[in-house]
């Protein structure tokens, strides 16, 4: 099973999801069941290394920043992809209209799964430079999708 994270420059938002999940998966024993990958929609930041910010946060919360590099999203990984979990609606837009078709039912925001909170936004550091409040934000809505996959896992 695969599950890719996406934000806009893939620097901020989407490696802190997949730093953060790549520990869940693994304290969970199911790393060899669930890859983990992330993305952005925009090629602006490619080969970047995540934000100052971001991998600070990341640090403080004992999460290894070491090989994330920012990359645009791929048809492969539309293709490869069982969920693709973006940050906001400007990203699911962005998402909607790249995708194939047979691809959209893919596509998600990361607090879609969470009760009372479909469509909420994980708030973009960029501007805010508050990467503690995203932090706080995928700590809140990931749980969600490492039970939804954990599930889908058992069933098959």
């Amino acid at each position: 099973m695969k599950i890719l994270f996406v934000c806009l420059g893939n620097i901020c938002r989407s490696p802190m999801a997949e730093a953060m999940f790549h520990q869940m998966v693994e304290e969970k024993g199911l790393s060899s069941q669930i890859q983990i990958d992330s993305a952005g929609t925009s090629n602006e930041e490619e080969g970047n290394s995540p934000h100052p910010g971001a991998k600070k946060t990341m640090r403080r919360h004992h999460l290894d920043p070491t090989g994330l590099v920012s990359r645009p999203i791929t048809k492969s990984d539309f293709d490869s992809a069982d969920y693709i979990v973006c940050m906001d609606e400007m990203n699911k837009q962005n998402l909607l209209r790249m995708a194939p078709a047979e691809d959209k039912r893919k596509i998600f925001q990361a607090y879609d799964i969470v009760p009372g909170k479909a469509g909420t936004s994980i708030p973009d550091p960029w501007y805010t430079h508050r990467f503690e409040d995203t932090y706080q934000s995928l700590a809140e809505a990931l749980p969600y999708w490492l039970t939804k996959l954990s599930h889908e896992l058992n069933r098959n």
